[in-house]
């Protein structure tokens, strides 16, 4: 199958932001180069593991020995970026996998997005007549300098923790409307 890849490879802009009101929001990855945007949906746990992991990333390579690649402990002020997502957001596909890397010839993080499976695909079952249309598989590919990649792994922190408030007992989210708890053992 053919591979359509939305690459950055030194992007002006890469976020996480989202749509919708708390409860129901929906959760994107944004990369913007010159006047080319391309947005990607995925969940609200996606995002926060991708900023951790990220986070966890630079901290490893920032504690080599002279830091070669001159990680920055916190996020850069200047790097800082609080704007909405560039509209109009539409999602070339929905994440189903992501990929994190270091790259030491360039210091920069690479994170990969990769589509979510569709359940009616079967690859032994793929008839490669030559009449036969094959959709191609998309992916995005982000490379990020490192004072980049601890800004957006600040403001996805952010964009995750801006949610409903989470339940003190039971951790589930609370919605304005009132709220259940269920706290493990209680028989209220």
């Amino acid at each position: 199958m053919p591979t359509i890849v939305h690459g950055f490879d030194w992007p002006d802009r890469v976020v996480v932001g989202t749509v919708g009101l708390p409860g129901a929001r929906t959760f994107y990855l944004q990369a913007r180069d010159g006047r080319r945007v391309v947005s990607v949906a995925l969940e609200k746990e996606q995002s926060a593991v991708l900023a951790h992991k990220i986070d966890e990333i630079l901290d490893e390579v920032r504690r080599v020995e002279g830091n070669p690649a001159s990680v920055p402990e916190t996020t850069p002020d200047e790097l800082v970026d609080h704007a909405p997502l560039d509209q109009p957001v539409e999602a070339e596909f929905r994440v189903g996998a992501l990929s994190l890397g270091w790259d030491p010839s360039t210091a920069q993080v690479v994170v990969e997005a990769y589509p979510l499976a569709d359940p009616g695909d079967d690859d032994l079952d793929v008839d490669l007549d030559a009449d036969d249309a094959v959709e191609p598989v998309e992916m995005m590919t982000l490379r990020l300098p490192v004072g980049t990649a601890r800004a957006f792994a600040a403001r996805t922190l952010e964009v995750v923790g801006a949610g409903r408030p989470l339940c003190p007992l039971c951790g589930a989210p609370m919605d304005p409307e009132g709220h259940v708890c269920a706290v493990p053992g209680d028989s209220w």
